[in-house]
C-alpha cells in the first residue's frame, strides 16, 4: 500500500531536491537519446543509411538495455557535473523508469518514451531502506537529511516502509512523499457477500444507486473557472521567465492543485459511503478515454470517472467489499423490470417502458440494469441459496432487490 504525506523541507533542502530533479531529467534524456540513436542506426541497410541525418553505430554495439546503461553510471559521474551529488540508487531508478516505459511501449505498441522538458520530471525514488526512515514527526532521506513531515496517520503495526518517492507539486513549492509499506500477510480475494447494489455514473447525477439514492455532481472546475481565467491572463502578460512570471505561474498551479485535491476528497468520501451501504458493488466498465475525447469531454474530465472507479476499487479491497465491473452497453436502453429494449436519447431523462409501464429516472434504471448484469455471474444451487465460484453464500439481504425476488419465484 501507498501512504502519502506532506513534508516541509528547508530552503537549502528544497534547492537540493530541485537540483536532483534536474539531474535526473538530464540523465533520463541522455539514456533515451542513446536508445533512439541505436534504433535509428538500424532502421535500414548499412549501404542505404543517410550519413548526414543519422548517427551510424557499429553493428557489434549491443542494445543499450537497463543493465548496460546502469553500468555506465560510474563513468558518467566522472565527467558529468551534478551526478555525484545525487544518491546512486536514485540514478539507477531513473534508468529503470525509462526501460519500464520502453517495455510498456513494446507490449501495447503505443506510448513511445518522450524527452522530458524542464520541469516535467517531478519525482525521484529511494528504492530501499534498511530501517524505517520515519522518526517521530520527521523523515530521514539519504543525502538530504531530516525533513519535517505531517504524519496525519501512523504506519500500521506489522508494516515496514520499503520505498519512498519524493514528489514536487505546484512548481516546486509543495513537497510530498509517497511511502510504500509492506507486510508479510497474505490477503485473500474478497468473496461476494452481503447486500449488493449497482451504480451508474453520469454528468447530471454523479452516482445513482440501484436502491434509488443518488449524489449530485459538483462542478469542481467550472466553479473556479473565472478565477483561473484571471490568473492565467495575468501570467500571460508577464515577461516570460521573469520572477513575476514565475510567481503568477505558481498561483495558477496552486489553483489547479486545489481543484485536484477537492475532487479526490469528493471521490474518496463517496467511495467509503458506497462501502457503508453494501458489501457487493457492481459498476459499469466505462471507456473513460473515449468519454474524455467526446463532445462532453470538459465535463467528463472534470468528473473524472476513471479516477473514481480506480479509487473505488481500491477502497472496496481495503474494506473487504466485493467490486466488479460489468458491460455498460445498453444499460440505459433496457428496462430493468421486463428486459425490453426502450430506446432513449440523451435528452430523455425519464425511463418509461411501453411494455410493463415501469417508470423511473433514467440513471436509476441504468443502475438497476448494472445490478442485474452483475448478479448474472451468481451461480444458483439446489439448496435454495445462491453461491458464487468462491463458495461464498449470499446473505438474505439480497431479497431486498426486486429482481432476485422475481428470480426466486421463477425457480419455484
Amino acid at each position: 500500500m501507498n501512504y502519502t504525506y506532506r513534508i516541509y523541507p528547508a530552503a537549502n533542502q528544497q534547492a537540493q531536491m530541485l537540483a536532483w530533479l534536474e539531474s535526473c531529467r538530464r540523465l533520463y534524456n541522455y539514456a533515451l537519446r542513446e536508445l533512439k540513436d541505436w534504433m535509428n542506426s538500424r532502421k535500414c541497410m548499412v549501404d542505404r543509411c543517410s550519413l548526414e541525418k543519422e548517427y551510424i553505430i557499429s553493428a557489434d554495439v549491443p542494445f543499450p538495455g537497463y543493465m548496460e546503461q546502469k553500468r555506465q553510471l560510474p563513468v558518467l559521474k566522472e565527467t558529468w557535473t551534478g551526478l555525484k551529488d545525487v544518491h546512486s540508487q536514485v540514478l539507477q531508478d531513473v534508468i529503470k523508469r525509462l526501460h519500464n516505459t520502453w517495455e510498456n511501449f513494446r507490449k501495447r505498441n503505443f506510448g513511445f518514451p518522450r524527452f522530458k522538458k524542464y520541469g516535467q520530471f517531478k519525482s525521484f525514488l529511494f528504492p530501499q531502506f534498511k530501517e524505517s526512515p520515519i522518526v517521530g514527526h520527521q523523515i530521514k532521506l539519504p543525502k538530504i537529511g531530516l525533513v519535517p513531515i505531517t504524519l496525519h496517520r501512523p504506519i500500521p503495526d506489522g508494516f515496514a516502509v520499503k520505498q519512498v518517492r519524493v514528489s514536487s507539486r505546484c512548481r516546486g513549492t509543495q513537497w510530498y512523499i509517497v511511502a510504500t509499506i509492506q507486510s508479510d500477510v497474505s490477503v485473500p480475494d474478497v468473496p461476494v457477500h452481503g447486500r449488493a447494489i449497482g451504480i451508474d455514473l453520469g454528468l447530471e447525477r454523479f452516482i445513482t444507486s440501484s436502491d434509488g439514492s443518488y449524489v449530485e455532481r459538483p462542478k469542481f472546475f467550472k466553479t473556479v473557472q473565472s478565477r483561473l481565467k484571471v490568473l492565467q491572463r495575468r501570467a500571460a502578460r508577464k515577461q516570460r521567465r521573469s520572477k513575476n512570471w514565475e510567481k503568477a505561474q505558481i498561483k495558477v498551479a496552486k489553483l489547479h492543485h486545489h481543484i485536484a485535491i477537492r475532487r479526490k476528497d469528493f471521490h474518496l468520501k463517496n467511495a467509503h459511503k458506497l462501502c457503508d451501504q453494501a458489501q457487493t458493488i457492481f459498476a459499469e466498465d466505462l471507456n473513460t478515454v473515449g468519454l474524455n475525447r467526446g463532445m462532453l469531454r470538459k465535463e467528463c474530465v472534470d468528473a473524472s470517472f476513471g479516477a473514481f472507479l480506480s479509487l473505488l476499487e481500491w477502497v472496496c479491497w481495503k474494506r473487504g467489499v466485493y467490486f466488479e465491473k460489468v458491460n455498460p452497453n445498453g444499460t440505459s436502453q433496457t428496462c430493468p423490470n421486463c428486459q425490453a429494449a426502450v430506446s432513449k436519447t440523451l435528452e430523455d431523462r425519464v425511463h418509461n417502458c411501453p411494455e410493463c409501464q415501469y417508470s423511473t429516472h433514467r440513471d436509476h434504471a441504468a443502475a438497476q440494469m448494472v445490478l442485474i448484469r452483475g448478479l448474472d455471474n451468481v451461480v444458483p444451487v439446489d439448496d435454495g441459496e445462491r453461491k458464487l465460484p468462491g463458495l461464498a453464500v449470499l446473505s438474505g439481504a439480497f431479497c431486498l432487490d426486486k429482481w432476485l425476488s422475481r428470480k426466486a419465484q421463477e425457480r419455484s
